[in-house]
């Protein structure tokens, strides 16, 4: 008695014979990478055999193709919706620099898991990056409206708007963002646990969707409440430095004989 298979297979009409492996813990791109290269360098396939690596692999493969068209795609949607919100590339490019910084914590949880990436992984980080350029937009409103209200305070006093004002505008506008992005941080992570620490069918899918999510808003509220009001910062003292130099050129220029 020898073990085998218990009928015979066929694929495009030629005969055929699964290996079936189990990786465990480990990633699936990563393991199949190096078993293809022990493979080449090990087995010689007689003529008219065919070696295809298929199953989760073959779909992961997929989802990778589909992603490199997909995510580059959604980025640029993205940048075109923050344009036409702000008519200003300089403010689009504040929230997609910024972006990455917050899926750090993302990161970090995951590898405090022991998860590895994956297609699930792939999506909770798309809708972290959502969720955190969505927070870095109304920031920039609320920091938009303390600059404008503090502007027409210094023309009502009949004064030039200094660096000072820009810093209490910015302290304004941030200070009023700080309870929403709070309530907003602490309602999705207690929406999310549940999901971390539940069982049954699709369990493990869901956690690894939720995972980035979960530890990604924790350095989203330090991205939006911290990060985006200092770059914002730095580009509008550089604009307000310009445009101080450029005032006095032009009262030297009209004082000259």
């Amino acid at each position: 008695m020898v073990s085998g298979p218990d009928m015979i297979q066929s694929t495009d009409t030629r005969p055929t014979g699964n290996v079936y492996i189990d990786i465990g813990n480990r990633d699936l791109g990563s393991y199949v990478d190096a078993v293809q290269a022990a493979v080449a360098k090990q087995l010689n396939l007689p003529a008219g055999y065919t070696l295809t690596w298929t199953g989760q692999y073959q779909y992961l493969q997929r989802a990778k193709e589909r992603l490199r068209l997909v995510v580059p795609l959604t980025l640029f949607v993205i940048l075109l919706l923050l344009y036409l919100n702000f008519r200003s590339f300089t403010k689009a490019f504040i929230i997609m620099g910024t972006l990455p910084l917050s899926m750090v914590g993302g990161v970090w949880l995951l590898w405090i898991l022991g998860y590895n990436l994956s297609v699930a992984v792939d999506v909770g980080f798309i809708a972290l990056a959502g969720v955190a350029a969505e927070a870095g937009v109304v920031m920039l409103v609320y920091l938009d409206g303390a600059l404008k209200q503090r502007r027409q305070l210094a023309a009502v006093e009949m004064r030039p708007f200094t660096e000072d004002d820009l810093k209490a505008a910015i302290q304004d506008g941030a200070l009023l963002r700080v309870r929403p992005i709070l309530m907003t941080v602490t309602a999705i992570i207690a929406g999310l646990l549940p999901i971390m620490f539940g069982g049954g069918t699709g369990a493990e899918v869901m956690r690894r969707i939720a995972a980035p999510m979960v530890g990604g808003m924790l350095s989203a509220t330090v991205l939006a409440l911290l990060v985006v009001p200092a770059v914002y910062y730095l580009w509008q003292r550089q604009a307000l430095r310009q445009a101080t130099e450029s005032g006095a050129r032009m009262t030297d220029d009209h004082g000259q004989p």
